[in-house]
């Protein structure tokens, strides 16, 4: 899938710029065994998934991925190889946990990111399984929208990031501004990101983004992928 970059040409602080360190995980403790008197129960540590997710996150939920070092970067993208086939073997059943679902998507779709060959593809049939599913599922329209945005599908975003933002996820307000930036409609994207500003006062960067857009300091380039 083609990426469309967007480059705000002015200084701007944007949360995880500065890449901190990404964290040593030992995936061998996601899978648990614990003895009941009927024999050993074997059980999945979602807390430590949830951890190693939100550390990924902080590098790799956006295109391109920053990390302190390539080493970094690489152990990242190892970590995410093995996650996905770890929730391939908890997903691949007829009647998948939905939560599963969510998280095997999201590990996919950063893996498309750190440029992981066939990531994208996963991610997408993923996600698509989740809304078959569920399709209200705040959190899957979400992902699946920004998922969709990210690797240039920002027309076919729409849909996912509008049923997210209704469902009350406030960030798909920003996505979707970001999603119209990339389609060339100005006037709805400031919409969207004024939306958004209102709906989140807290987040300061958004002011920066709303005066690039309005005096036409952004551009987009379109990336590899």
């Amino acid at each position: 899938m083609r990426r469309l970059l967007l480059a705000v040409l002015v200084a701007m602080t944007v949360p995880g710029a500065s890449a901190r360190e990404y964290g040593n995980y030992d995936l061998k403790r996601l899978l648990t065994v614990s003895e009941t008197p009927g024999g050993k129960k074997y059980g999945f540590d979602s807390a430590y998934l949830d951890q190693i997710l939100s550390d990924l996150s902080a590098h790799a939920k956006n295109y391109p991925p920053k990390f302190d070092t390539p080493q970094d970067q690489l152990r990242a993208a190892k970590d995410v190889k093995a996650l996905s086939g770890m929730l391939d073997v908890l997903i691949n059943v007829p009647t998948p946990n939905p939560e599963l679902l969510v998280r095997a998507g999201y590990v996919n779709s950063m893996g498309h990111n750190l440029d992981i060959p066939r990531a994208a593809e996963k991610a997408n049939s993923i996600f698509l399984r989740l809304l078959a599913a569920a399709p209200s599922d705040p959190r899957g329209n979400y992902m699946y929208g920004t998922f969709l945005a990210g690797s240039g599908k920002a027309r076919e975003a729409l849909p996912y990031l509008e049923k997210s933002l209704s469902a009350g996820v406030v960030d798909a307000a920003y996505a979707i501004g970001m999603a119209y930036l990339t389609l060339g409609d100005k006037e709805q994207a400031l919409k969207n990101l004024e939306d958004y500003k209102r709906r989140k006062p807290g987040d300061g960067n958004v002011d920066k983004l709303i005066d690039a857009v309005r005096n036409g300091k952004v551009e987009l380039k379109r990336g590899p992928g």
